[in-house]
This record gives C-alpha cells, structure tokens and sequence, in this order.
C-alpha cells in the first residue's frame, strides 16, 4: 500500500472512526453508497468492495454484474453531519469501479471523466473549473400535485435582517470547508428561496467529487433545519431557473494557456479554439450538461439561460463568455460556459466539454464573429444573419442530435453513450404521455 492508504488507515484510529461510506456515482449522476467497517478498508484498498452492478443505474446487463469499488486514498474526509451523538466519526471516499480482472470499468462515470483528462494531459494541458452552483430552498419536501413554498421572497444579493438563507449558506459553508472544500462566494439569486455557492477553482476531477459532495451536504444542512433543498433545473414557471454557470481553463504547466498578453482580451490562439470547439459540438453536447426533460424549460426561458450558440466578451446572453480581463492577472484568463445546469452529472458534464474544446484545439477550429448584442432581444432573421444556431428546445432535439455524434460516443463509450441515450428516450416518452395541470387548466374550462 501506498503513503495516502497509510494516512487513511492512521486516520481511521486517530478520528475513532467507526463506519466508513464509499461513493460512487451511477450514469445519471446520482449518488451511490456502501459502508464498511474500518478493519475491512485494508482489504478494500488492495481487492475492492464487490457489489452488483447489474442493481446501479447503467452500470452492467445481469450475466456481467460483478463489479469492484475501489476507494480513492486521496478524497478521504471525515462526515461532518455523522456521529456528533456518540462522538464516532463517519468517514468517505470516492470510489474508482473496476472489472473482476482489476480493468476500469467502462460504465464508471468518473473514469468517463478521468479517460478525457488523461488525453488532455498527453497533450501537456492540465483542466480546471470553478462552478457557480444555484438550488432553492422549499419550507416542506415535496408533496405531488402540491405547489412548493419557497423558504423566503428575497431577491438577487438581498441582504435581510435574520434572513434563513444566509444562516443557511453559513452552516452549509462551514460544513463543505470542513470538509476540504473552498468556497469562493455566496448569495441569495433571484428566484424566491434561491441561494447561490460558487466553489474554488480546482482540477476537474476534484470539482466533480466536490460537487457530487455538495449536493449531499447541502441537501443534509436543509433536512437539520427542517427545509427541503432541489437542484431542479426550473421548479417555477415564473422564476428563474437553476443554473451551474462554469468558468474553465487549460493549463500547461504552471502556465494559463488560454493568456495571451496583449490578444484580443487577452485571449490566445488556444484558448479561442477552445471556445470554437465548444461552440462547434455544442448542440451535441447539450444532452450530457444539460440531461433533464426539465433542463430545457430553464434554456427556453431567456434571462441569464442562454438558448443560442454563440460567444461573446461580457455577455451575460451568450453560451460562452469570455469575463472581463483583469490587469496583472494573467493566470486568471477563462472562459464561462452558461448551459450547464446543477442537476447534470458533473463527471460526464466534464468530459464532453474538455472534449470538444480539445477537439478545437487539434482541428485548429476558427472562432466565429463574437455576439455583441443581448441575443434574446434580436429577431429570428437577425440571429440567422450573425450566423447564430439555437440550442436544442427540448430534450428530444438534443437526442437526436446527441446519437450521431462521433464526439459524444468516443467520449463516453460506447456502454455509457448507448444506455444514458436510451434512458433519455425512455424519459421524454414517460413525459410526452403526461397530461399536465396547464392543459387541464387551459382546456377543461372551455373544451
């Protein structure tokens, strides 16, 4: 065993830990757990912990079902919502999943997501994001047919006296950096009950467990204060959706290789290609990052969702944004990506994004004329005229689109490429065969 299983095991007795949950995520981006007792993790470093991964989501047909979680040394941290009763501490760790001969699993999103950084890194380049991570806070869990109650009627940046949401995102705050996860900003949105935490900048694979960690912390901060937290791309009609607005970067080495001093926004050659590729794969991609039949109502809406492909410096419109450069701070030169929702799985999201910026890279991808104007406010002949493509509508358009991509198959694999598309099917049938409280309302009236 290595030095980072060493730490773990002296870990385990230092923290008096008596249960150890290993995560892992399925297809879908939905958290999976399993818990071990601290004497069998020295076994589960060197073997694996077997389970059948026919029963997770994606994963295995029933006579191919045995599979391994691996935990991962390095995201070992202790619980801090467990074990304040008693004084024994939980700990977890993410989990790599592994074939019965010790091979990655194909169906493994996170390896999904480490296979493409693996390709990035032959070429020099190390990927780092930073998102901005929107939810709503609701007074009571869900109940069906019952419209949720927001926990407050603030607005954008409100601040207000004994306001729920800032004791909230305080607790919910303390807990993530208690768990070695940095927060870089907090605030109320713009929706009623809506708050907003943006993480650190971190290498991709970091972010992604990060943000799997998260949503389970934020949800467990909720439930200690008797309200429900949702991730729901659009759980309003009226209010703005949630979104998980990305900024990334390209490194290679200690440098940022989206800088160029003295460039157009200081913005290099490789970095305008990265955009390019992006803005090129977009619609294909737009199943990954944005993969709910609910996703779409949230980049139909207009606002801060943007439903078109285009790029533009400052322009809160545009797919992709280029934010403002800032004197001195070459290193800090990005790009933000404004599709992405919360509700996404962040190691899938991740891949396919690196993917097509890659792609733009090695293609040598030009970057098309930059969108100046609020794109929603321009007519449909306008926007055709600057050569502006619209996002796929709904979550049918962007299936169809998604199941002749080259780039999404090799991406994903063609395991993870066929069952996440075959899901999305089933899940745009199930919806279309919905008779909804808008029709009833609309037509029983008058029909």
């Amino acid at each position: 065993m290595g030095k980072q299983e060493d730490f773990v095991l002296r870990a385990l007795e230092e923290r008096d830990v008596r249960f150890v949950r290993l995560w892992f995520t399925d297809v879908l981006g939905s958290l999976k757990s399993v818990a071990v007792a601290p004497a069998e993790l020295e076994g589960a470093f060197e073997e694996g912990i077997g389970f059948d991964g026919s029963a997770i989501e994606g994963f295995a047909r029933v006579h191919e079902s045995d599979m391994l979680a691996v935990p991962d040394p390095s995201t070992f941290q202790i619980l801090p919502w467990r074990g304040h009763d008693d004084g024994r501490a939980t700990a977890r760790m993410f989990c790599d999943i592994q074939m019965p001969d010790g091979s990655p699993s194909y169906a493994d999103p996170r390896h999904v997501l480490k296979r493409t950084l693996s390709r990035a890194a032959e070429k020099g380049y190390t990927f780092y994001t930073h998102p901005e991570i929107e939810f709503y806070l609701f007074k009571d869990e869900y109940q069906k047919g019952k419209r949720p109650t927001p926990v407050d009627r603030s607005g954008y940046f409100d601040h207000t006296a004994q306001s729920f949401g800032a004791d909230f995102r305080r607790e919910a705050i303390t807990m993530l950096e208690q768990m070695g996860i940095s927060v870089e900003f907090s605030h109320h949105e713009g929706g009623p009950g809506q708050q907003e935490i943006d993480l650190r900048y971190a290498d991709a694979l970091s972010t992604a467990d990060n943000i799997m960690t998260f949503r389970t912390v934020i949800r467990e901060v909720a439930l200690s204060q008797g309200v429900w937290a949702s991730f729901m791309p659009k759980p309003y009609t009226e209010h703005p959706g949630s979104g998980m607005h990305t900024h990334v970067s390209l490194f290679d080495g200690d440098q940022n290789a989206f800088y160029e001093a003295g460039s157009e926004y200081q913005l290099s050659a490789t970095g305008r290609a990265f955009i390019a590729g992006i803005l090129t794969h977009a619609a294909e991609i737009t199943c990954v990052t944005n993969q709910w039949v609910n996703s779409y109502k949230r980049l139909v809406s207009g606002g801060e969702a943007p439903s078109y492909i285009c790029w533009g410096h400052n322009n809160r419109s545009a797919m992709v944004r280029v934010p403002m450069y800032k004197p001195n701070k070459g290193q800090s030169t990005r790009i933000e990506l404004r599709t992405i929702d919360p509700a996404c799985n962040p190691y899938l999201a991740f891949a396919v994004i690196l993917a097509a910026g890659l792609k733009g890279i090695e293609q040598g991808y030009e970057l098309p004329r930059e969108a100046e104007d609020d794109v929603w406010s321009l007519s449909d002949k306008e926007r055709k005229a600057l050569g502006i493509q619209p996002l796929p509508k709904n979550l049918a358009e962007a299936i169809e689109i998604a199941e002749s991509s080259e780039l999404l198959a090799e991406t994903l694999g063609e395991h993870v490429f066929d069952f996440f598309l075959r899901n999305k099917r089933q899940e745009w049938e199930d919806w279309r065969a919905q008779v909804t409280q808008y029709e009833r309302d609309q037509m029983l009236p008058i029909l």
